[in-house]
């Protein structure tokens, strides 16, 4: 293996930044919807072998190639593992959880056990193996392979459907029909949006975090679905993080990243990790993005969906006031707290009160012993709270209801909510 550069700052180099914007421009368009899948990832015995000998290259000369990389048409086999420290989403839970589930899909509700907002929510957890494909902006697919089903989603043209062999249900929706800024046309409102679906994809989120809290280096080449590739490291500088580091393997021909792991400060198992075991950069077959429902499947329209959305007839209002929620713009007092990979942030709660505490008399002890299971008993200059922890983001819910979360410890929260009194 020949030897690479000594660690780079991201500080030093303006052309980092720069590559960095440009790098956003050119995203692998697998899935039209993208996945729920900042979790997903690749087992990398089945992915990486070998360590091929190439050309040095700088950590800005490969950032650089991953924004020329302009790969449209591909496909290949991805296989996902993840841990998040988090019981399974599979199943029913899935289903009946996820935002635009209607009754937990299918069934009797207004709800489809083919939306892809429910039935991509698992790949949160667990071992997946998927078939992607891509030709240009209007033509994708992305295939769930289980032992006795497969869950597809295509995209061609301005048709979005969705198909579970499962269930013999199928999604059908429009494409908006016009381009936004990046050239491409936008997704049904209905469908996830902005969720990282390729190891692309996941490189170039990872890639915006990096300025001076970050180290950027090229450690090592691998070998990635048959493929040559460099070995692109990201790490925080910054110590209270729960990212250990980030590494993206990317191929040394054509740029795109073709495998992503993110290991936890914690140690052990990679928490994300994303990459193929077969690739094949040639146009699919235009056949590939066919899709006509089986015979007898029951077929639910965008429309139709939207009726049992949330689980309210109305389209996700609340039973009381009839009021939308409407994400971010319903948080009370959203701010962020530090910068770079130790950002945290800060929220209030609805009414002011957050999980009830041992001697509020307000819960049963049985229901007070099954909260405070939940998580971990903390307290400070704050007052008291419950740190609820993952492998990856953790989030302290102080008693008088404000919240603190970020990709930071425990401790690190804590710290927050004292300087923030």
């Amino acid at each position: 293996m020949a030897p690479y550069e000594p660690e780079q700052d991201t500080s030093e180099t303006g052309g980092l930044r720069a590559g960095r914007r440009k790098a956003t421009r050119y995203v692998v368009p697998v899935a039209v919807a993208g996945v729920a899948a900042a979790t997903i990832g690749l087992v990398p015995a089945l992915a990486t072998s070998g360590d091929p000998k190439l050309p040095d290259v700088t950590a800005q000369e490969l950032i650089e190639k991953i924004a020329a990389s302009d790969t449209e048409q591909l496909s290949g086999t991805v296989k996902i593992s993840t841990d998040l420290g988090l019981p399974s989403f599979g199943g029913d839970m899935a289903g009946g959880l996820a935002p635009g589930s209607g009754s937990g899909g299918g069934g009797d509700g207004k709800g489809s056990a083919a939306d892809p907002q429910s039935k991509l929510m698992e790949l949160a957890s667990g071992t997946h193996t998927l078939r992607v494909a891509a030709d240009g902006p209007d033509k994708q697919k992305l295939s769930v392979l289980d032992d006795a089903a497969e869950y597809s989603l295509i995209h061609n043209g301005d048709d979005v459907w969705a198909y579970d062999s499962k269930s013999n249900e199928a999604y059908h929706s429009k494409s908006a029909g016009k381009a936004g800024e990046s050239g491409k046309k936008d997704a049904p409102e209905d469908l996830p949006k902005g969720v990282p679906s390729t190891p692309k994809e996941l490189a170039e989120e990872a890639l915006k975090a990096a300025d001076d809290t970050t180290s950027v280096k090229v450690d090592g080449t691998a070998q990635v679905a048959g493929r040559d590739a460099y070995r692109l490291v990201i790490k925080p500088k910054q110590s209270g993080s729960t990212v250990g580091q980030i590494t993206v393997a990317v191929d040394s021909k054509t740029g795109t990243p073709l495998k992503f792991t993110l290991t936890p400060s914690g140690g052990g198992s990679a928490v994300v990790d994303a990459g193929f075991t077969k690739v094949d950069f040639g146009k699919p077959a235009a056949s590939t993005f066919d899709f006509t429902p089986p015979k007898g499947a029951k077929v639910t329209e965008e429309g139709d969906a939207k009726a049992g959305k949330h689980g309210f007839k109305d389209g996700g209002k609340d039973f009381k006031g009839g009021k939308e929620f409407k994400g971010e713009e319903d948080l009370n007092g959203l701010n962020v707290i530090g910068k770079g990979w130790n950002s945290i942030a800060e929220l209030e709660l609805p009414g002011g009160q957050g999980i009830p505490s041992g001697g509020s008399g307000d819960v049963p002890p049985d229901a007070q012993r099954f909260l405070d299971s939940l998580g971990d008993k903390v307290s400070g200059d704050f007052g008291s709270g419950t740190v609820f922890k993952t492998r990856l983001i953790n989030a302290l819910i102080t008693e008088d209801g404000k919240v603190y979360a970020g990709a930071v410890t425990k401790d690190a929260l804590v710290k927050a909510a004292n300087a923030a009194k």
